[in-house]
């Protein structure tokens, strides 16, 4: 299974430190998965490109939304791990514009996964869904990383 962490916005720099801290959680999924990051300028680059993304099926679209669903660690590992035995090539989640998705974009997605109620800048948004991937294979694989509390 391949995941992508996806945003619209500007490419990091390399001495950016929530990319920095982000990637360490992404390598520490590599036993369980494939995981990169991809920039887009714009919505619309993200859409053409989600388009492209074709194996077996197409690539499963995971919008961070604040109004789309929440989840536990435990259930958001849960959700992960059907995806993976229903044979999923490619999940991306997408962090979206500052003004929000558009409906096509909304459309599009499998689903819309909100991190909570606040709004979070988008740089520290990809760390919380990185260390949430990290966390939720952890569970998947009874590592003790995630204690439950």
């Amino acid at each position: 299974m391949q995941l992508s962490l996806a945003h619209v916005g500007a490419r990091l720099g390399a001495k950016d430190t929530f990319d920095a801290l982000t990637q360490i959680y992404l390598e520490r999924c590599s036993p369980f998965a494939r995981c990169h990051t991809e920039a887009f300028k714009t919505e619309d680059a993200l859409l053409d490109w989600l388009s492209r993304q074709q194996g077996r099926m197409p690539a499963i679209a995971v919008l961070l939304d604040s109004r789309g669903r929440q989840m536990t660690s435990e259930a958001f590992a849960a959700w992960l791990g059907a995806r993976r035995d229903e044979g999923a090539q490619h999940i991306v989640f997408a962090i979206g514009p500052a003004s929000g998705w558009s409906q096509p974009a909304r459309d599009r997605a499998q689903m819309l996964f909100s991190l909570g109620p606040l709004t979070l800048a988008h740089a520290l948004a990809r760390l919380v869904i990185a260390e949430q991937l990290y966390r939720a294979f952890t569970i998947l694989s009874g590592h003790p990383y995630h204690s439950g509390h």
